[in-house]
C-alpha cells in the first residue's frame, strides 16, 4: 500500500503505537471551520486557495464541528496516562487533507496554536484519499465529504459525515451518543419496518428476541471505546456513551439491550424514544458527537447546537 504523497510528524506530540491505539482520521473541514475557504476553492481553483492559505499561515482557523470531540478525546489520553504511564491503548489522531503539504502549514499552525493532540498529518493529492486509512490503522474516520464517507464504509471502516455547525464546546468528560438500528445495529430491522410496518417490525423482534442484533456499520469503534471505559470504575471514567434510538423501550428494547450484553458493550445510559424527536434529549445529555442515520435527527440535533454525524 503506498504512503499518502507526504505525512508530517507532528513532533511536539509523543507517537502512539498504531496496532494498540484507537485511531481516529479526521479531515480539514470536519475539524476546522473551512467553508469561506472551500467556496473560494470550488470558485477560484486550487492555486488561488493555496496561495489564500499561504497567505494567512500564522491565522488559525475556527473551531469546526468535531473540534469539541478532539479535544475530549485529548482528555480522555491525559486521565488513562495519569492512572497508567505506561498505557497503550489510547486515542491516536491523524489528519487527513487533499491539501498540498504548502497549503496545509496553516492546518498544522492552527492544530499547534489550540494545543491539539495530532500526531500525523496526511497530505494526500490523489482523488480517494480513503484508500490510506486501513494502512494507518484507522477505527473511525470523521469527514464532510459524503462520497469519501461513503468510501470509507465501503472499505470497511467506520466512517461518518460531519456537516458546519456552530458548536459550543461541551464539557469534559467525553460523551458520545450512537443510534440502534443501521448505526451500531445492522439495518434488518429497519427494512422489515418499510416491507411490513410497525407492526411487523415488532413481531419480527419478538420472534428474534434471543437471537442478537446483527453489526451496523459503527459497531467496531465502538467496542474499541467500551474497551477503554472498562480501563475505570463507573464513576471515575472519563468516557460516557449512549443509545439515543427510535425504538420502543416496550416492543422492541429488549433485544437491543441483550444485544449489547452479547457483545460485552457497556452503555452508560440508553434512551428507547419510541419514534420521539432525539433533539430535547441530545440538548439534555450535551454530547461531543451523536452518530445517526436519520437526516431528520441529525437535524434535530444541530437545531439544540449538538455536533452531529450522519451515517450514510
Amino acid at each position: 500500500m503506498a504512503e499518502p504523497e507526504s505525512t508530517v510528524i507532528n513532533t511536539n506530540v509523543k507517537q502512539k503505537d498504531p496496532s494498540t491505539a484507537l485511531v481516529i482520521a479526521v479531515t480539514t473541514r470536519a475539524i476546522f471551520n473551512l467553508e469561506e475557504e472551500h467556496k473560494l476553492y470550488l470558485e477560484k481553483g486550487k492555486e488561488e486557495y493555496t496561495r489564500h492559505q499561504q497567505a494567512n499561515q500564522d491565522k488559525p482557523l475556527p473551531p469546526g464541528t468535531a473540534f469539541a470531540f478532539i479535544q475530549a478525546v485529548q482528555y480522555v489520553n491525559k486521565k488513562i496516562l495519569e492512572s497508567n504511564p505506561a498505557e497503550r491503548d489510547l486515542f491516536d489522531i491523524l489528519v487527513l487533507s487533499n491539501n498540498s503539504p504548502e497549503s496545509g502549514v496553516r492546518i498544522i499552525n492552527s492544530a499547534k496554536h489550540y494545543g491539539l493532540e495530532i500526531s500525523k498529518f496526511c497530505f494526500v493529492s490523489d482523488e480517494d484519499s480513503t484508500q490510506y486509512l486501513k494502512s494507518h490503522g484507522v477505527k473511525l474516520f470523521l469527514s464532510a465529504d459524503r462520497t469519501d464517507v461513503c468510501n470509507a464504509l465501503r472499505r470497511g471502516v467506520s466512517a461518518a459525515l460531519v456537516f458546519q455547525q456552530e458548536v459550543q464546546a461541551p464539557s469534559t468528560p467525553l460523551r458520545v451518543v450512537f443510534d440502534g438500528d443501521a448505526v451500531l445495529f445492522s439495518d434488518e430491522t429497519d427494512q422489515i419496518f418499510q416491507e411490513q410496518g410497525l407492526e411487523g417490525a415488532v413481531q419480527y423482534e419478538r420472534a428474534m428476541e434471543a437471537i442478537p442484533i446483527g453489526e451496523g456499520p459503527l459497531k467496531a469503534f465502538a467496542m474499541h471505546l467500551g474497551k477503554m471505559r472498562k480501563k475505570f470504575g463507573q464513576e471515575k471514567s472519563p468516557i460516557r456513551t449512549y443509545l439515543v434510538t427510535a425504538r420502543s423501550g416496550r416492543d422492541m428494547g429488549i433485544r437491543a439491550i441483550k444485544t449489547l450484553r452479547e457483545w460485552g458493550l457497556p452503555i452508560d445510559e440508553a434512551f428507547f424514544m419510541d419514534g420521539a424527536p432525539k433533539g430535547p434529549i441530545l440538548a439534555q445529555i450535551q454530547p461531543h458527537i451523536f452518530f445517526d442515520d436519520g437526516l431528520h435527527n441529525i437535524q434535530g440535533a444541530q437545531n439544540v447546537g449538538v455536533p452531529s454525524a450522519w451515517v450514510p
